[in-house]
């Protein structure tokens, strides 16, 4: 296989990884020992822990508390940055923006930035107060979005194929690092001149792959997030098609982001029929799972719920979801999804006003349920979306 002419296997390491001297997704041991022939002194490697994570610099050349010798010498060395960059900018209508950001061996995966969300924050208590934010008002003005939600990819391609999402298609290519996950974050940042504590800023790991096979790179992510970017994990919510293992590690994890479920189908006949993962763990050890993960105070689990019109948005399954709240016995809330379509995916659109209709019956019953506004359709930026495409 090629890349731009190069052998994909030459610039891999063995496991699979991009092999490279890149800074980025380093912790403080590992930067340590990376940098070992140095002999740099800690108080060195906590001020390129600061260039890198806090203020997030591009090149070496601009980690001025170092001396130019020193800078000189571990760019010589071949070290870099190695925040991951942005290669192709597409904007919507609605000012979402998609990403095709490039790792070391130049595959590209796909991040979104979404200003004022998608309402799927709504209910879960990752919204925050608006006191977070310094003069919030003045800021709107100024930049047109008062807070802002990032979605961000675990994997180049996926390999759950869920049947009525664009990835899929991909099949799966590669996991991605920790350094790449979170410096997708990194890289959206540094477009949009924002800054973790001033500016309230969301993640959702619900991009391309599924973040619970690539679990060591993706909680190693978050923690790289949380303890050197200063993001805190209830400012994040990571998405699983229902790996069973990875929820049961996912729940023991001391720094771990607000957890979603994708569920999708009220029942297990359907949900194998979009969802095939469910061959391997139905609904109901997926909520055997999620009971085992200790929830913070006001902490809801999403259940996104995708709507495939004349598939699973009947007012039959709508009782049906009702059903599987009601006995899961944990704070939950829906959240619901109008299929985005997209070429080669033989699915419809719900009509507006089942989707409407199947909000209200869950509400009825006491469910809290809101509707993910679609955001970036145009550009294929929405939810099931990505796929690596140009335009």
């Amino acid at each position: 296989m090629t890349i731009g002419g190069k052998l994909l296997t030459s610039i891999l390491d063995a496991e699979g990884r991009p092999d490279g001297k890149s800074l980025f997704g380093l912790s403080n041991q590992e930067l340590t020992e990376a940098l070992r022939e140095f002999s740099l002194p800690s108080y060195r490697i906590r001020q390129l822990e600061e260039a890198l994570y806090r203020q997030r610099v591009s090149r070496l050349e601009a980690l001025t508390p170092w001396p130019k010798e020193l800078r000189e010498q571990v760019s010589a060395a071949g070290f870099r940055v190695g925040i991951p960059r942005i290669v192709e900018t597409f904007r919507s209508v609605d000012g979402t923006e998609r990403y095709l950001i490039a790792g070391d061996d130049e595959q590209t995966v796909e991040t979104v930035w979404m200003p004022e969300g998608d309402g799927g924050e709504e209910g879960d208590g990752s919204l925050g107060d608006p006191a977070d934010a310094e003069d919030p008002v003045l800021e709107s003005a100024q930049r047109g979005w008062s807070r802002a939600t990032i979605c961000v990819s675990s994997q180049i391609g996926c390999a759950v194929n869920c049947q009525f999402c664009l990835t899929a298609k991909l099949g799966i290519i590669r996991n991605l690092t920790a350094g790449e996950i979170a410096g997708q974050v990194a890289a959206v940042l540094n477009r949009q001149q924002a800054e973790p504590g001033r500016d309230r800023i969301n993640l959702v790991f619900m991009g391309m792959g599924e973040p619970f096979l690539n679990f060591d790179a993706f909680i190693g992510a978050v923690r790289l997030l949380v303890e050197q970017m200063g993001i805190p994990e209830s400012r994040m919510t990571v998405s699983t098609s229902g790996i069973v293992p990875g929820i049961l590690r996912f729940a023991e994890e001391p720094v771990r982001p607000r957890l979603a479920i994708s569920l999708n189908a009220s029942n297990d006949t359907i949900r194998e029929a979009v969802m095939p993962v469910t061959r391997k763990w139905a609904i109901g050890d997926l909520m055997d799972a999620v009971r085992k993960v200790p929830l913070r105070a006001r902490e809801r689990v999403t259940f996104e719920y995708v709507l495939l019109g004349g598939v699973n948005d009947r007012i039959e399954h709508a009782d049906e979801v009702v059903k599987l709240m009601r006995r899961a016995n944990f704070p939950a809330k829906v959240n619901l999804i109008a299929w985005n379509p997209g070429p080669g995916v033989a699915f419809t659109m719900p009509e507006e006003h089942d989707v409407a209709r199947f909000q209200q019956r869950l509400r009825d019953q006491g469910i809290p349920a809101f509707v993910r506004r679609p955001r970036g359709r145009d550009i294929y930026a929405a939810c099931g979306q990505l796929k690596k495409t140009g335009g």
